[in-house]
């Protein structure tokens, strides 16, 4: 018994021993509590093990993160070790977003624990830890604090310490990897995308920068949730490029309160496209771009062509069928232009709204078109009514395929004029799945086609028009002047888009079908050799027409002048603006085509006006145009960020990397004046 009473009082000395030394002297203030605690009680030669140093702070106190914000020094551990072993690097959990006076600050409070790994040497053998820790505690003082700390783990097979817990709690505030997509924005969106980030889930986001210095840290981040994604607007730090990307952590709340926190990554992109309205708000806007685009430039010769079918129709007791057929005529075209976009889409081409017009051939073939029914109103050639042998129900069948046409170019030329409401609506058209999409093309179809249908299917309405005279044949005749006017402007858009060799092709054109119309109306009321003399006369005529287009299709681009012009307005380029924007001067940007009518008026009403042009030079104010008359990809890159898909778009950029300012589609001098600081 005596021999066994020094044994148990050796084993007891040894066993307090060694849990003395998993945990080291605490360094004790009035602020905070610090030790170097262990995960195991034993080492084991070569395999790695973790220490930490152990922080309890008083209430009201606080310590740093890796990143301490706009003030403060994040804590570091420099150890001394046996020769063979090696320390990683500190694994920081998650940090508090705190406020100090006017800054912000990533700090932890309460109990942290700030762990590293440590690789001891082969060989077998006790590890003697020494650390040296510094760190920095803050209230309404900050204080900074130091203190060595020492641990001996003896070796043996490794179990888990009276400490391991601590390093559990820690490993479960540690963020994770990221399971989803990010992409930073020059404006500085960043834009996560992932299924499960939607509307119904996201409650709140917010985002930390690894290091200092690249965003503004006591700025606020606006969100804006979509379905499959979301986006938070950070405001980038005064030269701050996010070439590439950005890395730091990202904490999402969710519905019920819980909070994720992912390690991000972000990868340099365009700007996200913007967040849309619920889809039944999209189909109003839709619905309300189609009948804005009756009020268009774009639009006006077309509405002479709806007056006739109108008169017409009234005249014949068929308004309703007129109405109907022009309908169908809008909603084909509309569905084909959203097929030919989607299919572009699929392919991966940057087609966009009115992208059409883009092309020189087409814009002569409207041109020739519009020249044609110019003819025809004219009573150079008859078409649909009248053509000798032929009976009644054709006559009829041809009224309402005139009708359908008129929608069909209706449309056609009223897409480069975008409505302010359409462009909403197409960009969430084109962002939603093909089914969806089809349905945005189609309300807006009905919405262009609703005036015109509703007046034509209410009788009361139609019984106010005159009985038919001799006025329909004025009437008619006189609004051929509004597709001579369309066609002419049209000429003009063929000098920008392929200089003058696709001027004299479309002249050409003028010409041939000129000649074809008179033709076909000489020999249309001759007996039947004569009128297929002249009928093979116009096809002939109307196949060199055709022929002309292959050469105004490889005609080369109009040169763009690089001087300013009257308005100062220097060429577009993304090197331009970034170059402008790191000197600090403000910008506007003015992206436009030579076919968009309502760019050309914007710019004569309002960015033109003297008053305009003087609050530029009066604040210095740099005007770059762009010119999307052959759609350049740049401009459309341009365009995409903004998250449009035709222009008009006009950004002003406030001076010192001020965030940027989309200005209405339709354009008055007040506003821009406004936007400047000038109104």
């Amino acid at each position: 018994m005596r021999r066994l009473v020094p044994t148990i009082l050796f084993c007891l000395l040894l066993w307090t021993g060694t849990a003395a030394a998993l945990e080291s002297t605490p360094a004790t203030t009035s602020r905070d509590t610090a030790t170097l605690v262990s995960d195991t009680d034993a080492v084991a030669p070569g395999k790695p093990f973790r220490v930490g140093l152990q922080l309890r702070l008083a209430p009201g106190w606080h310590t740093y993160w890796r990143n301490p914000g706009d003030a403060g020094v994040a804590p570091s551990l420099t150890f001394t070790l046996p020769p063979g072993a090696s320390s990683g690097a500190i694994v920081w959990p998650a940090p508090r977003r705190i406020a100090e006076g006017p800054v912000m600050t990533y700090a932890y409070t309460g109990d942290v624990l700030l762990p590293v790994t440590i690789t001891p040497p082969a060989a077998a053998g006790a590890v003697a830890i020494q650390a040296q820790a510094r760190w920095l505690v803050c209230k309404e003082i900050c204080v900074p604090e130091e203190a060595v700390f020492r641990l001996t783990l003896p070796p043996g097979t490794p179990a888990p310490s009276a400490q391991a817990p601590l390093f559990a709690a820690h490993d479960r505030l540690v963020p994770r990897p990221s399971p989803w997509q990010a992409s930073i924005a020059p404006d500085g969106a960043l834009w996560v995308q992932g299924p499960e980030l939607r509307p119904a889930t996201v409650a709140g986001a917010w985002f930390i920068p690894n290091q200092p210095g690249e965003i503004d840290d006591d700025a606020a981040q606006p969100l804006s949730v979509r379905s499959g994604g979301f986006v938070l607007a950070l405001r980038l730090a005064k030269g701050m490029a996010p070439d590439a990307g950005l890395s730091g952590i990202l904490a999402v709340h969710d519905r019920s309160g819980l909070e994720t926190d992912v390690t991000l990554h972000t990868m340099p992109g365009a700007a996200p496209p913007p967040a849309f309205p619920p889809f039944g708000r999209v189909l109003a806007f839709a619905f309300l771009g189609g009948l804005i685009l009756n009020l268009m430039p774009c639009v006006f010769p077309i509405l002479a062509m709806k007056a006739v079918a109108l008169a017409q129709g009234a005249a014949r007791g068929k308004a309703r069928a007129h109405a109907v057929y022009y309908t169908a005529g809008v909603l084909a075209t509309f569905a084909a232009l959203a097929g030919a976009l989607l299919a572009a889409r699929a392919a991966g081409a940057a087609a966009g709204w009115g992208f059409q017009f883009a092309s020189p051939v087409f814009v002569a073939a409207m041109a020739w078109l519009l020249f044609g029914v110019g003819l025809n109103l004219s009573g150079v050639f008859e078409v649909g009514g009248g053509l000798s042998g032929t009976g009644g129900a054709l006559a009829r069948r041809g009224g309402h395929l005139g009708s359908f046409f008129t929608g069909l170019l209706a449309v056609l030329v009223a897409t480069p004029c975008t409505a302010p409401f359409m462009g909403v609506a197409v960009a969430a058209g084109l962002a939603a799945p093909p089914a969806e999409t089809m349905l945005v093309f189609l309300v807006m179809g009905l919405g262009l086609a609703a005036p015109y249908a509703a007046f034509s299917a209410v009788p009361a309405l139609a019984r106010l028009a005159p009985r038919p005279g001799r006025w329909m044949v004025v009437l008619k005749q006189g609004l051929a002047f509004p597709m001579y006017g369309a066609a002419a402007w049209l000429l003009w858009v063929v000098s920008q888009e392929a200089g003058s060799a696709g001027v004299l092709g479309t002249a050409a054109g003028f010409v041939l079908l000129g000649f074809a119309a008179w033709v076909l109306g000489i020999t249309q009321q001759e007996p039947g050799s004569a009128r297929r003399l002249g009928q093979s006369a116009a096809v002939a005529a109307a196949l060199l027409a055709a022929a002309v287009l292959s050469g105004i299709a490889v005609s080369p681009l109009a040169a763009t002048p690089a001087a300013p012009g009257q308005s100062g307005a220097e060429a577009y380029t993304p090197a331009r603006l970034a170059a402008l924007r790191a000197a600090g001067r403000p910008v506007f940007v003015n992206m436009t085509a030579a076919w968009c009518v309502t760019c050309l008026v914007n710019e004569r009403v309002a960015i033109s006006s003297t008053p305009v042009q003087a609050a530029f030079a009066a604040r210095h104010v740099a005007y770059l145009k762009g010119d999307w008359t052959r759609q350049d990809p740049a401009i459309s890159s341009f365009l995409r960020q903004y998250g449009r898909d035709g222009v008009p778009l006009y950004v002003y950029y406030p001076p010192h990397d001020g965030t940027p300012v989309v200005l209405p589609q339709i354009l008055t001098e007040n506003e821009v004046l406004r936007e400047l600081g000038a109104g």
